[in-house]
């Protein structure tokens, strides 16, 4: 082990985890809540998601903001849509987990939204909770624009994990996936601790590929595997809209024998309007454009050589066939290139 690193047993990291929570405002159920979950990220290996994640909570932008009880906007025998209260996400998730769990005990099914909430933690923390109960879980969290659409320079999507969770004779079998690059909570770690990031998971604000931390949290995330994750993470964004519109949603679905039809938690007028402004934003962001690696480097792609010095095509040697000019790449491509499977 490092000399610099410190050793903590689950009891000790639980009592200091509880105590920083205490000190920041939070009461001893809210603080035992958020302090299990991080010390859960941390047995998981999850280490940007452990005790660090705390000192993210007072600088997070909605800390300062009042916090409000958590009350129902909208509920069915099998549905329910909860007002966050501006809560952290940690605290809200787990209320909503636990609501998820006895709807779908009595009623086979259950999908539950969370609005006005942030910093939701680790999907699979809820998505397991569930599982444990013998539901099988869904669970998707759409976040302000950190990531930059396939081939765009400027984020508009949040990094958008989706979680999976059906329980097992040897435990909950779990999936908990980012449709970004890189985490954002291991990009605010990398910040503080000053460490570069990997090779092409990220931007600057001028869209040019960095592994400066700081320079990527004022640039742009980048989709996992191109255009396939660009597109699952729109569609978890999408899904978001259900839960309350642009409030920042998270919904978990569970599910045991009798699953019914779709629920809709907000009006469907109201799911068209946001998801066509969601579209148009994402159709809005500029597009990524490389230098060509020539003699002229400030030249950008496509751009046609000068009169001048333009070499005219019975000049060249035999066998030499012209350069074709670069295509940009634009959202409208991108958009093709989904609906055709060819990108």
């Amino acid at each position: 082990m490092s000399p610099d690193r410190i050793r903590l047993s689950v009891d000790e990291a639980r009592a200091l985890g509880e105590r920083a929570l205490s000190g920041i405002g939070y009461d001893t159920e809210e603080a035992r809540i958020i302090a299990d979950h991080v010390i859960d990220a941390a047995l998981c290996g999850y280490e940007y998601s452990g005790l660090a994640k705390i000192l993210n909570i007072p600088e997070h932008r909605r800390f300062a903001q009042p916090r409000r009880p958590m009350k129902i906007l909208h509920e069915t025998e099998v549905s329910a849509l909860y007002d966050g209260g501006n809560h952290n996400g940690m605290v809200a998730m787990y209320h909503a987990a636990r609501a998820t769990i006895a709807k779908a005990a009595a009623h086979g099914i259950a999908i539950v939204g969370v609005t006005d909430s942030w910093m939701s933690g680790r999907s699979a923390y809820f998505v397991e909770m569930i599982a444990r109960a013998d539901l099988v879980a869904v669970h998707t969290a759409s976040s302000g624009a950190a990531v930059a659409p396939h081939g765009g320079a400027r984020p508009v999507l949040g990094t958008n994990p989706i979680a999976f969770a059906l329980p097992s004779a040897d435990g909950p079998l779990v999936l908990d996936m980012g449709t970004s690059a890189f985490m954002g909570t291991d990009l605010a770690l990398r910040v503080r601790l000053g460490t570069p990031l990997p090779e092409g998971v990220a931007i600057d604000r001028d869209g040019r590929p960095t592994r400066n931390a700081e320079e990527a949290q004022h640039g742009a995330l980048l989709p996992f595997g191109g255009h396939k994750g660009f597109g699952l993470g729109l569609i978890v964004q999408a899904f978001g809209l259900l839960g309350g519109a642009a409030l920042v949603p998270a919904m978990t679905t569970a599910m045991s024998s009798s699953p019914s039809g779709p629920i809709f938690l907000v009006p469907l007028a109201d799911l068209k309007r946001e998801l066509g402004a969601l579209i148009a934003r994402v159709k809005a962001v500029p597009p990524f454009s490389r230098l060509r690696r020539d003699p002229h480097p400030r030249r950008a792609i496509g751009a046609q050589p000068r009169a001048a010095g333009a070499r005219r095509s019975r000049d060249r040697p035999p066998g030499i066939r012209p350069a074709h000019r670069a295509r940009r790449v634009s959202p409208c491509h991108v958009r093709q290139g989904l609906r055709s499977g060819l990108c």
